[in-house]
C-alpha cells in the first residue's frame, strides 16, 4: 500500500514504486487525499482510496480543532481500511494526507516504510521517522532528519515514473543558429503566478531574432491561461499554454532550457533526462526544501538557482540570453544534471521495501 499527498510531487515517486512493485509481482494499492483524482489515471493500483485529511493551515484553537478531528476521522477510516486490506507493508512519501494511513499502520504494526524527496526531511515524514520500519531518502545529506532514524536510514535516490526512464537516452542536442528554440516554463501541481507575471514580459525584452525562433510551452493556473496566451500572441511568440500537461516528461526531453520551481520530483526528473534549467525555488516553503534542492543541483553544474525575490522580468531576460548565447554551457549543463540523475532509485526503493517485508515475515516465524 503506498500513500502520498495529492500533489504530483508526492504522487509521482508514488506511481514510481507501484509501477516497479506490480512488475515484481505485488498487488498495489494507492491511499491519497481528494485532490490526487488529478493523477489517478493510469496509476498501476488496483484500488485506489480516498482518506479524510487536512492541512494546518491555521493556528487558532477552532482551525487546530477541525483539523484535529478531520485528521482523527482519517485515521479510523484507514484503520477500518487495514482491516479489511492487510496490506504486507505501507510506504508513505509525504504530505500532511499520509498522516492518518501512516499512523493507522503504527497502531496496527503493519511494516511501515517513509520516502523523503527532498533535501529536507518533510515534516509529516519527521513525524514518522521515529516509528517507521525503515527509511529512504534521495539526498545523503538530509537535514532535520532525526538523530534518533540514522541507522534506519538508507540512500535510495528519488523514484522516477516509467515514463521519464524511457527518456533516459535521449540525449541533449542544443538550439543550432538558425532553429527552434524550445523553452519549457511550468511551475509544480498548481502551477506559479510568478511565472504567469514574469516569463511573458521577459521573453518579449529579447532580441526580435531570438523571439522568432522561440517555442515556449508553459503550464500555468486556469484564471491565468488566457492572459498569458495573450502576452505571447502580442509578443509574436508561437507558445503552448495549459494548465495541464500529462505528457510532462516528454516535453522536458525536448527542451533546451527549462524554468521551473524546484521541487523533488521537477529536480529527479530533470536529473534523469538531463536536461539544463533556470530554477525559482517556492518562496516562504515550509523548511526552505525547495532551495536547497535547487542549491544541490546548481552546485553541480546542471542549473542556476535564482530566488524569486530578486528575479524581475530585466533580469530574467539577461539570464535566459546568456544561456541561449553559449551553447556549450548549455550542453555542459545538461550532462552535468544527467550525471548526478539516479534512474536506479526506483529499483534500490524496491529492495529497501522487499528488504522490510522479509524482516516482517521472519520476525513473525
Amino acid at each position: 500500500m503506498v500513500v502520498a499527498g495529492g500533489t504530483g510531487g508526492h504522487l509521482f515517486p508514488a506511481r514510481a514504486l507501484a509501477e516497479e512493485m506490480t512488475r515484481r509481482g505485488y498487488q498495489v494499492d494507492l491511499v491519497t487525499e481528494q485532490r490526487g483524482e488529478r493523477y489517478e489515471a493510469g496509476f498501476p493500483a488496483k484500488h485506489i482510496h480516498f482518506v479524510p485529511s487536512a492541512t494546518v493551515n491555521s493556528r487558532t484553537p477552532w482551525a487546530l480543532a477541525g483539523t484535529l478531528l478531520t485528521l482523527g476521522r482519517g485515521t479510523l477510516a484507514a484503520w477500518r481500511l487495514l482491516r479489511r486490506s492487510r496490506p504486507l507493508a505501507m510506504v508513505g512519501f509525504g504530505g500532511y494526507p499520509s498522516i492518518p494511513p501512516l499512523a493507522a499502520a503504527t497502531i496496527a504494526r503493519v511494516p511501515t516504510a517513509i520516502h523523503e524527496q527532498n533535501a529536507v526531511m518533510g515534516r509529516a515524514n519527521r513525524l514518522f521517522a521515529r516509528f517507521a520500519d525503515a527509511i529512504a531518502l534521495s539526498y545523503e545529506e538530509t537535514r532535520l532528519l532525526p538523530s534518533s532514524a540514522h541507522s534506519r536510514a538508507r540512500l535510495t535516490g528519488a523514484p522516477v515514473r516509467d515514463a521519464v526512464l524511457a527518456l533516459r537516452d535521449a540525449g541533449y542536442r542544443p538550439p543550432g543558429a538558425k532553429g527552434a528554440i524550445r523553452l519549457l516554463v511550468f511551475g509544480g501541481s498548481q502551477g506559479a503566478r510568478f511565472f504567469s507575471d514574469c516569463v511573458p514580459i521577459a521573453l518579449r525584452r529579447l532580441p526580435e531574432p531570438i523571439r522568432k525562433r522561440l517555442e515556449v510551452v508553459q503550464q500555468c493556473r486556469a484564471e491565468d491561461e488566457e492572459r498569458v496566451r495573450m502576452a505571447y500572441g502580442g509578443a509574436g511568440i508561437k507558445a503552448e499554454v495549459a494548465g495541464f500537461f500529462g505528457d510532462l516528461p516528454e516535453r522536458i526531453a525536448k527542451a533546451h532550457l527549462v524554468i521551473s520551481r524546484a521541487g523533488a520530483s521537477t529536480v529527479a526528473e530533470l536529473t534523469v533526462i538531463g536536461r539544463p534549467a533556470i530554477l525559482v525555488p517556492l518562496p516562504h516553503a515550509l523548511d526552505n526544501d525547495q532551495l536547497e534542492n535547487a542549491t544541490r543541483l546548481a552546485e553541480a553544474g546542471g542549473a542556476r538557482c535564482r530566488r524569486q525575490g530578486d528575479l524581475t522580468p530585466e533580469r530574467l531576460a539577461d539570464e535566459i540570453q546568456s544561456w541561449l548565447h553559449d551553447t556549450e554551457r548549455l550542453s555542459c549543463a545538461a550532462a552535468s544534471a544527467r550525471a548526478i540523475g539516479r534512474p536506479d532509485a526506483v529499483a534500490r526503493l524496491s529492495d529497501l521495501v522487499e528488504d522490510m517485508i522479509a524482516s516482517a515475515r521472519g520476525r513473525e516465524r
